[in-house]
């Protein structure tokens, strides 16, 4: 097993691992015990009382947080025509169609997401193997496969969050840094949640939220009171 460092051990020491903190105290907490000298990231982890091994229990969606996650996502576009001038004009790092579906295939993966007119989507799918498990194939759950190629991009350049159960049935996703500050924090906290609460599968049995934790890049899980959700999301 690893051993946590001098500092970590510190920092730990302040969370009470039996306690379940109210979300303001543990986004408040999550603040103090992040001591690094870079910009930590702020992420939630939700076990969720669904099996993924079945279809429709099967939990996965996007949000845009309304301040963002503080990255610079760059954001290719597979489109032609009108649509390939729309996702130029609203900011799309890369765009284009076979040209870019042969870069990929040369082994170039220079973008964080990508977006495809639902046209394209029989050639994209020829490279589906390689952007499945890179977690880049668009798809049209999350609104990636879409003609809104402007508001798809706008979208992700704007702080859209895309998650998905693992198969442990934990969802993860990353709200915002440190440097946001509470207020911020807790406002994007309180629109992932929301969007976790109604994506809730109507075959899911017995408790949804088994456990929430939220911690920082270096810094340790925070448990915090699942029962405290409805609070949260009266912020939105």
């Amino acid at each position: 097993m690893a051993k946590h460092g001098k500092r970590y051990r510190e920092v730990a020491a302040k969370v009470d691992r039996n306690q379940r903190y109210p979300f303001q105290d543990a986004v408040n907490l999550a603040l103090e015990v992040a001591s690094t000298k870079f910009d930590e990231t702020a992420e939630i982890a939700v076990a969720l009382g669904v099996n993924p091994r079945h279809a429709d229990q099967m939990v996965r969606g996007a949000v845009v947080l309304p301040h963002g996650t503080g990255r610079t996502v760059r954001v290719l576009v597979f489109a032609k025509g009108e649509k390939e001038k729309e996702a130029m004009d609203a900011g799309a790092d890369h765009v284009g169609a076979e040209d870019l579906i042969e870069r990929i295939k040369g082994g170039w993966l220079e973008f964080d997401k990508a977006v495809a007119t639902p046209d394209l989507m029989g050639a994209v799918g020829k490279i589906g193997k390689i952007l499945g498990p890179r977690g880049l194939m668009p798809n049209v759950k999350v609104g990636t496969v879409t003609f809104e190629v402007a508001k798809a991009v706008s979208d992700l350049k704007g702080g859209k969050v895309e998650f998905r159960v693992d198969r442990a049935g934990v969802v993860h996703a990353p709200m915002g840094k440190v440097s946001f500050g509470a207020e911020k924090l807790l406002q994007n906290l309180a629109a992932f949640m929301d969007a976790l609460v109604r994506l809730k599968p109507t075959t899911s049995k017995g408790t949804y939220m088994k456990g929430i934790h939220l911690s920082t890049t270096m810094g340790p899980g925070i448990p915090v009171d699942t029962s405290d959700v409805k609070n949260l999301v009266r912020l939105l």
